[in-house]
């Protein structure tokens, strides 16, 4: 199944759902989809027949830079052997996207480290907490706006 179809086939059964499809000029043909129905997107994907996305190759996040950050999941069936991209777009100040880790296990570190390093939370997350930073690291490195600590703990920040 190539892009166009598997964006028809998400279209129609969340007519309200999908904000965006790109396939002209672009790498990676991708779909923008509404951030708060991503869980039953991929629950829907990963189940249906004709797509069976059975593996999230890669989540990450992204500072758009315009006060939003981005979710990108890289989406693979081994069993039909098509991908395609899955986008979300949330607002800099309510950074809530709904965990997909039900869907795909693999999701778990993959949200921790976007809320790690970007802010975005994961709701239902079943252990959303740090991954590479300590607990007391203050802000999120990875975001544009991000101003480096002078010090931590007592030390200096080599920056």
């Amino acid at each position: 199944m190539n892009a166009s179809e598997t964006h028809e086939k998400i279209k129609s059964q969340f007519p309200d759902g999908v904000v965006e499809f790109r396939s002209e000029g672009v790498i990676e043909p991708f779909i923008v989809v509404r951030p708060d129905l991503i869980r039953e997107i991929s629950k829907f994907i990963s189940e249906d027949a004709d797509l069976r996305f059975d593996y999230l190759m890669s989540l990450s996040g992204v500072d758009l830079n315009d006060g939003n950050l981005g979710v990108v999941y890289h989406l693979y069936s081994m069993q039909k052997r098509h991908r395609i991209v899955l986008k979300v777009k949330v607002a800099k100040d309510k950074p809530d996207v709904p965990s997909v880790e039900s869907v795909w296990k693999s999701a778990n570190w993959h949200e921790r480290e976007a809320f790690d390093l970007f802010g975005l939370v994961f709701l239902d997350h079943p252990d959303l907490r740090r991954i590479l930073l300590p607990d007391d690291w203050e802000g999120y490195p990875l975001r544009k706006d991000y101003k480096v600590q002078e010090y931590y703990r007592g030390m200096k920040v080599p920056y």
